[in-house]
């Protein structure tokens, strides 16, 4: 048995199966919402996707926050943290970004929704733009490329979580995965927005409440204030200053993801459903005032903590491979439940360090679901909406319409997870890619960002054409593509004919150390607006959504 697989069952063994029955317990009021989402459901397909445009603030505050949040919080940051040092605690600062984009689309959004009926992102910029087919293909392709990495990440932290409580079990990671897509596809699938919203609700409560509460257990941990400051003056200077134990966050990259991060956050098709679903644009200033204020405390006071005192307890290794974490670490991502594992029981006692870690426990998994069950969500919405509707059954019914969806989930469910069991196995061509959770966050933003030209065109600017989005978001996709972790294996497995290409990207992100999301909006930006100027593409006012064609 390995060192870790060691400490691991030791400490399963402190921790019980107390935790595990809180989990059940957990997962079955989950199933309990659901039902009672579906009982109060009409049928129709803009209660099942939208809530019946009916949520309050305090509804709209506690979904849009636990969507934003996700497993990127409780187990992405800190790990990211560990690993870096003070420089991505700044990564906090993305927090009143999203908030602010929240106060500024929000209320522009829901009108629009509200007056005219649109349910999806590409119902409302299809519709400015006059363009039924290309540009709708275009932005539902931008969802996919979103929602499916966000999925897959919740689904990774499930069995994280697992592969570190029950690491004497030979399948824990196979079997946490599962259980968590299995879950939240059913409650999607019975009660739709409402159970959704209702989830996520208590999901953000658990999600605030465990992020408080692992800053002030790491603290705790490491002998009060004192003690903690003392613990992080002596991390290594790399720890503690830009770029960071790596050297990849440099300002340039840091400012870019700061800024851009949270926009493709806020501008993703989950969370523009969240507006139209919204009973009125009071609801979303209100959410926007508390989402700054009560998730940038969480973060730069809570969750960072956790990331920054790891290095005292479990000190990296800095090897010729590169910065490694400690040998009784798992996996950076891992660190908040092994903290979690080997601290609590010592910290407070075996009764409270039980109960501390059952809350913290349920709270990682509310993080992983609470955003997996909104983008599932979110797809289903894309492909009946935008795909099926429009091009495969435009007479189909909307009973019919929703069977789809349902089925939708399932299969979107089921595609990630196998991916996520794929790239668990030992040498799998998928597990670099999938190697930390904040990697993947920053993958599907680079796209969900693109959406950001013509999102403000349509809300303020009013001067676009279609051409010019057309083109300008399929430009920023690509360009975009071009600089993520994927194009490197995609340039190995075709051989040398996009050699060129990698080699011009890495001497662009030499000159420029910025994020992908960056470079693809920079060539969106030019495309978007020098097309926009030709006379021949003629732009379009808003009309009917129900509109098919170009």
């Amino acid at each position: 048995m390995t060192c870790l697989a060691q400490l691991s069952a030791a400490g399963e063994n402190r921790l019980g199966w107390i935790p595990l029955v809180v989990l059940v317990i957990y997962l079955l009021v989950l199933l309990l919402i659901g039902w009672i989402g579906y009982r109060q459901s009409r049928g129709s397909e803009e209660d099942y996707y939208l809530a019946g445009r009916g949520q309050g603030w305090m509804i709209s505050s506690l979904t849009i926050m636990a969507t934003f949040l996700s497993s990127f919080a409780l187990l992405g940051a800190p790990g990211m943290v560990y690993r870096e040092g003070v420089v991505f605690a700044l990564v906090s600062l993305n927090v009143p970004v999203a908030g602010f984009c929240i106060y500024l689309f929000g209320r522009r959004i829901w009108q629009a929704g509200h007056q005219r009926g649109y349910i999806t992102q590409a119902d409302m910029l299809c519709d400015h733009y006059g363009s039924q087919i290309v540009l709708r293909l275009l932005v539902t392709l931008v969802g996919f490329l979103f929602s499916i990495p966000y999925v897959i990440m919740q689904l990774k932290a499930g069995g994280d979580l697992a592969a570190v409580l029950f690491a004497r079990h030979e399948h824990a990671f196979e079997v946490g995965a599962v259980v968590l897509a299995a879950i939240t596809a059913i409650y999607i699938m019975i009660g739709g927005m409402r159970s959704v919203a209702w989830t996520d609700a208590l999901q953000c409560v658990l999600l605030v409440a465990g992020m408080l509460l692992a800053g002030v257990a790491m603290v705790a941990s490491l002998g009060g204030l004192n003690g903690f400051r003392s613990a992080v003056a002596g991390l290594p200077a790399s720890s503690l200053t830009v770029p960071g134990n790596t050297g990849f966050w440099t300002l340039p990259m840091l400012f870019s993801v700061c800024v851009l991060m949270p926009i493709g956050g806020i501008i993703q098709p989950a969370q523009w459903m969240r507006f139209y679903a919204a009973r009125n644009s009071d609801a979303l200033r209100k959410s926007a005032l508390i989402f700054i204020v009560l998730l940038t405390g969480c973060y730069m006071f809570g969750i960072m903590l956790v990331g920054l005192g790891a290095q005292a307890l479990y000190p990296l290794r800095f090897t010729a491979e590169g910065v490694l974490p400690a040998a009784t670490v798992g996996s950076y991502d891992q660190i908040l439940v092994v903290v979690l594992r080997d601290r609590l029981p010592d910290l407070l006692g075996p009764t409270a360090g039980m109960a501390v870690s059952s809350l913290m426990i349920v709270a990682i998994m509310a993080a992983a679901m609470s955003t997996a069950d909104s983008n599932l969500h979110a797809l289903s919405a894309l492909a009946t909406r935008d795909l099926y509707d429009r091009f495969l059954r435009p007479r189909a019914s909307e009973r019919e319409r929703i069977w789809v969806g349902r089925f939708v989930i399932l299969a979107a469910t089921a595609f990630s997870l196998l991916l996520v069991l794929v790239g668990h196995q030992p040498g799998s061509s998928l597990t670099g890619f999938m190697q930390m959770i904040v990697g993947l966050a920053l993958f599907a933003v680079a796209f969900s960002v693109q959406l950001l030209p013509m999102t403000l065109d349509v809300l303020f600017i009013r001067r676009g054409k279609a051409l010019g989005a057309c083109a300008g978001l399929a430009v920023g996709l690509v360009v975009a593509f071009l600089f993520t972790s994927l194009f490197p294996p995609l340039v190995s497995w075709t051989g040398t004919a996009l050699q060129p290409v990698l080699s011009a990207v890495q001497s662009a992100q030499q000159i420029l150390p910025v994020h992908a999301s960056a470079w693809g909006l920079l060539a969106n930006v030019l495309v978007f607006a020098g097309l926009g100027w030709l006379p021949c593409a003629k732009a379009r006012g808003m009309g009917n959504s129900n509109r098919k064609g170009e």
